[in-house]
């Protein structure tokens, strides 16, 4: 019976003492990490974020950039991280839909391996043409494609990002064919279509909006909630019958699995209060992205929705790792 007590009173001790732990929370800095290369959108919304979200958390929010296999790494990384709240990650399309997606053998599960805090943000997607191509409105893009299966090209960041998994989506909703053409990001990608080597591609908006306003590349079509001021007179996939590929680019935040509510809840009060601040929604605005701020709930869904569809989009097409 002794033994006994001494083993519940241990227990309690214990329960106790992770209470205190969460109701400390934080205590220490937080890495953030970003599981791609400084410089592109994911980072800069990150360290946008980052000094502000310390400031309300009362401690550092150190951005830790774990770039390479499409975002894979620092999943990984940021999946078996310990349950505290002291290493978080940033979520993207590519690193919890389409490239888990493509590649049965990632390393984590997008869906189970996490617990969603919020989403930040979302990027528009847009196809694009070389101001060389045959013809410049959506309505004639689709049927041209349809009529000559084959005979051209599109460009995208690389082998199950989200501009490849995207533009395969908007195949098999029209019944168009073009030959994917991968890079390694969207920078080289770019290069080779306003060279007028490859004549198709489709990207995240803040990387292509450049060429688009210098008339370098033309713009068909874009995945966004309604028409942009940056480019009026593009529809949107929603406008031309295609909702189902009306999808954006998203940046969120993750949590391992098994970090408890009370700290998962801190993150995101914490988060919606930096979204809240002007300069902030300005900074990341300017990144042609507009703003979200979610619950963790509507997060999560929204991971699995984007996660299902593009394991659809993988077998209908039957796309594998190149």
């Amino acid at each position: 019976m002794q033994r006994r007590n001494l083993l519940l009173a241990a227990a309690l001790a214990v329960a106790c003492g992770g209470a205190a732990a969460q109701s400390d929370y934080p205590n220490r800095s937080i890495r953030l990490i970003v599981p791609f290369a400084p410089g592109g959108t994911t980072d800069i919304i990150a360290r946008v974020i980052a000094e502000p979200l310390g400031k309300q958390l009362g401690q550092t929010v150190v951005v830790d950039n774990r770039g390479g296999a499409g975002g894979a790494i620092g999943a990984i990384e940021a999946a078996r991280a310990a349950p505290d709240g002291y290493v978080i990650s940033v979520a993207t399309v590519s690193t919890t839909a389409a490239n888990p997606a493509i590649n049965s053998r990632i390393g984590y599960d997008p869906v189970s391996d996490f617990v969603p805090v919020i989403n930040m943000a979302a990027t528009p997607n847009v196809i694009t043409v070389h101001p060389g191509f045959p013809v410049k409105d959506y309505k004639s893009f689709t049927e041209l494609l349809k009529k000559s299966p084959g005979q051209y090209s599109y460009a995208s960041m690389g082998t199950g990002s989200i501009g490849h998994l995207l533009m395969e989506l908007w195949k098999t909703s029209t019944g168009a064919f073009v030959t994917h053409i991968p890079y390694r990001g969207s920078g080289p990608a770019l290069v080779d279509v306003v060279a007028g080597h490859v004549p198709i591609m489709i990207d995240n908006l803040p990387s292509s909006l450049p060429y688009i306003k210098s008339g370098k590349l033309v713009a068909m079509v874009v995945a966004a909630p309604h028409r942009l001021a940056d480019i009026p007179d593009v529809p949107t996939f929603e406008e031309v019958g295609l909702a189902p590929v009306n999808r954006m680019a998203y940046y969120g935040i993750l949590a391992p699995k098994g970090t408890p509510k009370e700290i998962v809840d801190k993150l995101h009060a914490a988060t919606m209060k930096v979204l809240e601040d002007p300069a902030v929604r300005k900074r990341i605005e300017e990144t042609g992205s507009l703003i979200i701020g979610n619950t963790p709930e509507q997060f999560a869904q929204q991971i699995k929705d984007e996660f299902a569809i593009y394991k659809e989009v993988v077998a209908k097409q039957h796309l594998k790792l190149e």
